[in-house]
């Protein structure tokens, strides 16, 4: 019966449920919800069939890493609920198979975020020269408009990159967390707005990617902490180098 398909969550007990749906169905009303189901069955089935022909290419790929050697280290992020639309394979087993290094570990990128990206970039890094020629394909790094020697304005590039967008999602999703890039966003969020801080953000994590890919190394992530103490030990540098200019010098006060 319909009631056996209530959802756990459901504030309403199974009997109330059951009370609400007893009624005057209609033909007219049956009928339109007959093919919305339908409907629902095909396109799940469509979907289930492109996951299939998904992890196939997947396993057509040439594997970077040995799974028996080095085997995919647990996620050390907080672990969700799956979303109804995941795919029905181990996403993230066949990206680090592909990619020979786990890029979800990376703050903000999923599994999903990371497949857009690979899917636009590949895995060799060879075609861009160095870390900038890739975060300016990408449109994350700034174009300057110069006339007469002059830079009238710096910006990024507007793109339709798939992997351009992915990579703002998940610096946007670094909001609250509790990481080196998370502090990173907050502060630059601070400094420049929301916008230019997003793309900051996400020109950090392409770069972190080009490097993941290119010499093959894990991501180590050091923590918020780690960050505010480079950033507070950067302050004292640039007040010390002020001090000194003006003749004076810095101090620190006693606790």
């Amino acid at each position: 019966t319909l009631v056996s398909y209530r959802d756990p969550s459901c504030k309403s007990s199974t009997q109330v449920i059951r009370e609400s749906l007893k009624g005057n169905y209609q033909e007219e009303h049956l009928f339109p919800l007959r093919q919305s189901l339908e409907l629902y069955d095909y396109h799940t089935t469509m979907i289930q069939q492109c996951d299939r022909e998904i992890e196939q290419k997947y396993r057509a790929l040439p594997s970077r890493v040995d799974l028996q050697r080095k085997p995919l280290p647990p996620s050390k992020k907080q672990q969700k609920k799956p979303r109804k639309n995941a795919p029905t394979f181990d996403l993230r087993s066949r990206l680090y198979e592909t990619a020979g290094v786990d890029l979800t570990a990376i703050d903000g990128c999923n599994a999903a975020t990371i497949q857009v990206v690979l899917s636009e970039t590949g895995v060799d890094m060879r075609p861009w020269r160095t870390c900038g020629h890739f975060t300016s394909w990408m449109c994350l790094a700034p174009h300057n408009d110069i006339s007469g020697g002059k830079v009238l304005r710096s910006r990024a590039k507007k793109t339709k990159n798939r992997a351009n967008t992915a990579l703002r999602l998940a610096a946007q999703a670094l909001t609250h967390s509790d990481s080196w890039l998370g502090a990173y966003y907050r502060r630059q969020r601070a400094r420049l707005g929301a916008p230019k801080a997003i793309i900051a953000t996400a020109h950090k994590i392409a770069r972190i990617i080009y490097y993941m890919l290119k010499y093959q190394r894990e991501f180590v992530d050091l923590g918020a902490n780690h960050y505010e103490a480079q950033h507070r030990k950067r302050q004292i540098n640039s007040l010390t180098k002020k001090a000194a200019s003006l003749g004076l010098l810095l101090v620190p006060a006693k606790a």
